[in-house]
């Protein structure tokens, strides 16, 4: 394999990938992670749209792998758009249309090293649990990679399974481990939650989404000091932190800036970033797209913030998410949040829908837990005790799913599309 040369990688969590990411660095190539969750067709134009010479992975994605090639056809050699010092291709999940590539350089990715060790305190005898898929910066760079790379242990999970979940942490003891949302509900969730043996781990990392207050407060009732890491496939991913020692008492906030990360809020409470460890930019990105960083090297990631004492910063949602009625904003997570307090909700998200007075109205989808019904008055009564008029949810759907992306982010465009078309969901 040439210098200059994109390998793509289709295969559950292997240490296999890690080397194969450390001979990239060597040769001067590149490492592109695929989804091995989505399908060939999907797959297939990322593959091309790369530019990837080489397709390789672990056996049980063979199959996949074969019908990618079959589409996509990779041709060996330098890749268009590679330049040198560039280590690591990311497409961006949940998107739409032309597909998103994050390049990561050798010198970023350390630079995110440096400051997931930092934030988290990650040393030689730490023991860390990875179950995340590494196909994401998250999976791959907020624990991994930084614990390899100070001499820590590591313990991989092919894919993350509850149950394999418990059985680590009671027999091989990690000190930490790295959540979602989704993996911290399945957890709580699990008949093995309350009995369980949790006390080799100081504390749990969690990011990729806001993290609903409930689940948090569930790890802490535990002893569990819930970490967050705020950042995306753009950002390193390690852009603010919420140290383990401040998790109990800013529960809910995202932190503050990580090492060598600059971050600050523009006029509208986007949060904008600075530092070494951001990508370097879109691959091969169409000419007159949208700039990855503004005139002055900031890169504007689409997330809206509020900051609080001594500089922590608490994310209220995606600007794409922002529902504005009758000329008020409306930020989901405030609704979600409250609604997540709720005994009988398992979990919900708050869309807008267009409204013939007011612009656009929230509307609110709910899963229930088992043998539960929604205590619709109940719930209403927490609206009008916590939440200004305005912000109500106009309607309340009982769902069966939510629409989700590989990492169990609500897929919001979809449901609002559901949620348009009531003939599909039952209403509560």
């Amino acid at each position: 394999m040439s210098a200059g040369a994109i390998l793509a990688w289709l295969g559950h969590n292997s240490f296999e990938m890690l080397a194969t990411l450390a001979a990239c660095e060597q040769l001067g190539a590149v490492l592109l992670p695929l989804n091995w969750r989505l399908t060939a067709a999907e797959l297939a134009p990322i593959v091309q749209h790369a530019g990837a010479g080489h397709l390789l992975g672990t056996p049980e994605c063979a199959a996949l792998a074969a019908e990618v090639k079959a589409r996509a056809a990779p041709k060996p050699g330098p890749a268009e758009g590679v330049q040198a010092g560039d280590l690591l291709l990311v497409y961006t999940s949940g998107t739409t249309g032309e597909p998103k590539g994050a390049m990561h350089t050798a010198a970023g990715m350390a630079a995110n090293l440096a400051a997931a060790v930092e934030a988290q305190g990650l040393d030689a005898s730490s023991r860390v649990l990875s179950v995340l898929p590494m196909f994401h910066m998250g999976g791959l760079a907020i624990q991994t990679l930084p614990a390899l790379s100070v001499g820590a242990a590591v313990r991989l999970q092919a894919r993350f399974d509850p149950g394999a979940w418990f059985d680590d942490v009671e027999q091989w003891r990690p000190t930490t481990t790295l959540l979602v949302p989704a993996v911290m509900r399945a957890l709580v969730e699990h008949p093995r939650w309350a009995g369980a043996d949790l006390s080799s781990l100081a504390f749990v990392a969690a990011g990729s989404q806001i993290v609903p207050r409930a689940l948090i407060e569930a790890f802490h009732a535990r002893g569990i000091p819930v970490a967050q890491v705020y950042g995306g496939t753009e950002t390193g991913p390690v852009s603010i932190v919420l140290r383990p020692g401040e998790a109990m008492a800013h529960v809910g906030h995202a932190g503050r800036p990580a090492l060598g990360v600059q971050a600050r809020l523009a006029g509208d409470g986007e949060i904008l970033l600075k530092a070494a460890n951001l990508m370097r930019g879109y691959h091969r990105q169409k000419p007159g797209a949208a700039p990855s960083f503004d005139d002055e090297g900031w890169f504007h990631t689409g997330d809206l913030a509020v900051q609080h004492a001594e500089g922590f910063i608490e994310v209220v949602g995606r600007s794409k998410e922002l529902i504005i009625s009758g000329g008020e904003n409306i930020h989901p997570a405030e609704i979600e949040s409250l609604v997540g307090t709720r005994p009988e909700v398992a979990d919900c998200a708050v869309v807008g829908l267009p409204d013939a007075r007011w612009g656009e109205v929230p509307v609110l989808a709910v899963l229930l837990k088992p043998g539960t019904v929604l205590d619709e008055p109940a719930l209403r009564r927490l609206f009008d005790e916590r939440l200004a008029r305005f912000k109500h949810p106009r309607r309340v759907v009982v769902c069966q799913t939510l629409p989700r992306t590989a990492l169990g982010k609500v897929q919001r465009a979809v449901l609002a599309r559901e949620l348009a078309d009531p003939s599909g969901r039952s209403g509560a």
